[in-house]
């Protein structure tokens, strides 16, 4: 009988340290991302039309590029394209030395996004189908936000293990490709080829510039900005250009090469994305006025139901049961450290869709700001629901979870190498032996305790008196 492949088993130490570096600095945005969310709501209710002004006020030359946007056109098309270029830095990076290199390895996480995008998009499309749905916002409810769901971690304090940590960045990673695909495809209206054309010519200087070996920010940056404001007036959506440059680094090492030159980029540019692009991009998009009417036309009207149930039925339905049939088809066998409750309360987890949710929101209802907020509304109360589910599952097993966090850390002989990685090492297990003598050695070189010092005593009469 054929042996079955492990399914959530420990990482390699490469993919576990690029994996825990990379996750850190989600967290920490993640948080920011947070932040911003709420201060968008508190100024958005508190004082609106400060919040419209800013939010509208328009910055930037007309000519010849027709780059004179608003402050929230320049976050969603801007900002949020350093997002998806260190998406497709990712994405590069997991075809190439991750985890989707192997594809027996990469099924599971695929089919699983893949589910995870194909259900809620069924569910939403269902709910309106009738009078009164708007179909346009099928793919609202589709996207995983990372960030957000390492800052809801971070917030309750998970030791979620480095492998479902991965599992779910890879997840996500993958959802960014497919919501960048959907963007181009059916939110993308008005091409202009000529600069569509030039787009394009500039994506080949980019790569023809980097595979000659190249450097220098100061060339880059500006090629970068010229390839956006291209996109930008050819009519498909910024973002696309941000993935075709990350997916064009190189993200394998050659020669003595400590780190590929997407890697290097990846670590310089991924604190910009998380820690500035996104959390003002969530300053300018998370603002919707909150009030009891508003509440229940969330709650009693289709778009918002279906965004809701897209996020919180569909996306763990997806999840969930596109890994576990895949796993069950192909044999892969559960990490026996965890359970399938696991893999559940993560799929929960996936439910937080917002940067990208909200992104697509404002692209399939751009004529229509009431409906617009409403959808709003359902990606954060529908993202805030799953969050609390999340937690609530997740620290059930946040014991369990812990213990599995110090095995994986743990580093008796200080080599800065988990001991984890080292059991069948014979030089460590040599070093392990030495010091296993050497503690044993001084236990034995210790003079004996005295009796009085480890046995205690009742107070003789005369020490009472005294004590008296």
């Amino acid at each position: 009988m054929p042996q079955r492949r492990q399914f959530l088993g420990r990482l390699p130490l490469p993919e576990r340290t690029f994996v825990l570096d990379a996750l850190r600095t989600e967290t920490v945005g993640g948080i920011l991302l947070l932040v911003a969310a709420v201060v968008a709501l508190i100024w958005a209710n508190a004082w609106p039309d400060a919040y419209q002004s800013v939010l509208n006020h328009t910055v930037g030359p007309s000519g010849p590029l027709h780059l004179d946007l608003t402050l929230g056109t320049w976050a969603k098309d801007g900002l949020l394209t350093i997002f998806f270029f260190v998406a497709g830095i990712e994405l590069k990076r997991e075809f190439v030395a991750g985890e989707l290199r192997s594809p027996s390895a990469a099924m599971l996480p695929v089919i699983a996004a893949v589910c995870g995008v194909v259900l809620p998009a069924v569910l939403y499309a269902l709910i309106n189908a009738g009078p009164g749905g708007h179909p346009a916002g099928w793919a609202v409810p589709t996207a995983t936000d990372i960030a957000f769901a390492l800052g809801v971690l971070a917030v309750v304090g998970s030791h979620l293990p480095s492998a479902l940590r991965a599992f779910l960045l890879t997840l996500a990673v993958v959802d960014d490709l497919i919501a960048i695909l959907i963007i181009a495809v059916f939110y993308s209206s008005g091409i202009k080829f000529w600069a569509l054309g030039l787009a394009f010519a500039g994506l080949v200087l980019f790569w023809f510039l980097h595979r000659r070996g190249v450097h220098g920010w100061y060339l880059f940056v500006p090629l970068a900005f010229v390839i956006w404001a291209l996109m930008h007036e050819s009519g498909v959506h910024t973002t696309v250009a941000g993935v075709a440059m990350g997916l064009m680094l190189r993200c394998h090492r050659e020669g003595d090469e400590e780190h590929s030159p997407g890697e290097h980029i990846e670590h310089l540019v991924r604190p910009l994305s998380a820690g500035l692009a996104v959390p003002v991009f969530a300053l300018f998009a998370a603002g919707v006025t909150i009030s009891g009417p508003a509440l229940r036309e969330v709650f009693t009207q289709a778009t918002p139901i279906g965004i809701m149930v897209g996020l919180l039925v569909g996306k763990t339905v997806g999840v969930f049961g596109g890994t576990w049939l895949t796993a069950r088809f192909t044999r892969a066998e559960l990490n026996p450290q965890l359970k399938w409750a696991d893999l559940f309360a993560v799929s929960v987890l996936a439910g937080i869709g917002f940067t990208v949710s909200l992104l697509i929101d404002e692209l399939a209802f751009p004529d229509d700001q009431a409906l617009a907020d409403r959808a709003k509304a359902a990606v954060l109360v529908g993202s805030l629901i799953c969050a609390l589910i999340a937690t609530v599952l997740l620290k059930l097993r946040n014991r369990h979870y812990r213990a599995l966090c110090e095995e994986e850390d743990r580093d008796l002989d200080g080599d800065g190498i988990p001991d984890v990685y080292q059991l069948d090492d014979p030089a460590w297990q040599h070093r392990m032996a030495e010091q296993a003598r050497r503690s044993e050695a001084r236990r034995s070189d210790a003079p004996p305790a005295a009796p009085t010092d480890t046995t205690p005593t009742r107070p003789t009469d005369e020490g009472r008196d005294g004590a008296r």
